[in-house]
């Protein structure tokens, strides 16, 4: 066989490999861990054993040191998502979450409404709560959860320019309004799965449901681990 004919075959043979691995990938697409709808958060890795606990914490200091004790009880993680608020009058209690194990991430320093802030009033909003929390515990936090849910457009590009994800939630056990230990425990497993983001608060019947809550997760094979965990890879 001629050198000529040797060069044809070999390069038809490389164009047939690249062929076969383009139809392959076009068949079977890499998939995707998580996905952020419109640059927010509403869940992480779908399908996986992973769920988190997100807790807003702007009161409750005490039922915050009693859901540290439980989530080691069961060897679960969660985020705490902080206002600067309390935090400011609170740093023993922030530096236990983070000694614990815990993430920490920021909702906001006065739990305003980011819907009515222009892009300076968010990020001063936003800044003045994660500079609290680094010079507090030396965790520069990578997530930001908008108080009471509410954000826009400009509250994703200050957070974005922030090299902060923007995290909302799949699961609301409402905690906050209705005071039932049972609702809160009902909201917190129903129907839940792999992904998904369960928004708490410290509260003293969220406290009483949370052993339970724990044990189901348990029990579905399900894992409590921290957001950033569950949105990079599922564990």
């Amino acid at each position: 066989m001629s050198e000529k004919k040797k060069i044809i075959i070999g390069s038809n043979l490389f164009l047939l490999v690249i062929a076969l691995f383009i139809g392959v990938v076009c068949l079977y697409p890499v998939s995707v861990p998580t996905s952020a709808k419109q640059g927010v958060y509403y869940h992480g890795t779908k399908e996986s054993d992973c769920v988190s606990l997100l807790v807003n914490v702007y009161w409750g200091t005490q039922e915050v040191y009693q859901m540290l004790d439980i989530l080691d009880e069961y060897q679960a993680k969660a985020t705490f998502f902080i206002g600067g608020a309390w935090a400011d009058d609170n740093a023993q209690c922030l530096k236990e979450i983070v000694k614990r194990g815990h993430e920490l991430g920021s909702h906001g320093y006065f739990h305003k409404d980011c819907t009515t802030l222009n892009y300076a009033q968010t990020a001063e909003e936003i800044t003045l709560s994660r500079r609290l929390i680094l010079l507090t515990t030396g965790v520069d936090i990578t997530l930001f959860a908008p108080p009471s849910g509410a954000y826009n457009d400009t509250t994703v590009k200050v957070c974005n320019d922030l090299g902060l994800k923007t995290v909302l939630w799949s699961k609301d056990t409402v905690d906050w309004r209705d005071k039932n230990a049972e609702l809160a425990y009902t909201r917190a497993t129903d129907g839940v799965v792999g992904g998904d983001f369960i928004l708490t608060h410290p509260m003293a019947h969220t406290v009483l449901a949370l052993p339970r809550i724990l044990k189901n997760y348990q029990e579905k094979c399900l894992r409590a681990v921290t957001v950033s965990e569950n949105i990079t890879y599922g564990g």
